[in-house]
């Protein structure tokens, strides 16, 4: 699990839709930051699937990462994807994540629609505040190649080659199936 020493310096996590008029001015960049890492995604797992649903794996496995990378070093944040079941146990969410993970399945079986959701909130981390923010990833027809309850069994073998304690199958298209996290250094002003 991520270790994460986070105070909250505020007393409220907010719990948003896109169309909250309360939100901070990080959350438009931050949602920007999320459709972005989302299309490049998709995109790329679209074109992986072309190949074969084995090769799709790949593009989970290497380029999402990679795109998580780019992304967050050309922002300069901390920038990745979690879930309650992982697949990849170095996306295992923190206790913050975890709280907004909890929050997004609470707020859908209240109602809510998946794609709308997200968690954020100014937090300190190792003595500094950060902008945190959580955009939940509902599962598309496309992700149950890998993710639903009927796989191909090629991709099941390379599965349990790749990620002997996979945790992330079972979904149906509309389950969320993670988020795209994001950690935002805020500049203090100087003294």
């Amino acid at each position: 699990m991520k270790s994460l020493s986070a105070v909250l310096l505020t007393t409220v996590v907010y719990h948003a839709t896109a169309l909250s008029a309360e939100a901070p001015p990080q959350v438009a960049e931050s949602r920007a930051a999320a459709a972005e890492f989302m299309q490049t995604l998709k995109g790329e797992l679209m074109q992986g699937l072309q190949a074969g649903p084995v090769n799709a794996i790949g593009v989970c496995k290497l380029r999402a990462p990679a795109i998580a990378g780019e992304l967050g070093a050309r922002k300069g944040w901390q920038v990745g994807r979690t879930s309650l079941k992982v697949r990849n146990p170095a996306n295992t969410p923190d206790d913050w994540e975890r709280a907004g993970l909890e929050s997004f399945e609470q707020r859908k079986q209240a109602g809510e629609d998946p794609a709308t959701l997200e968690y954020y909130a100014v937090v300190e981390q190792e003595g500094k505040p950060v902008f945190r923010y959580m955009k939940a990833i509902p599962t598309a027809e496309l992700c149950l190649t890998c993710h639903g309850e009927k796989i191909d069994p090629a991709v099941v073998a390379k599965l349990a080659e790749l990620y002997p304690g996979d945790q992330a199958r079972g979904y149906q298209a509309g389950d969320i199936r993670g988020a795209f996290t994001f950690i935002e250094p805020l500049v203090q002003p100087s003294d």
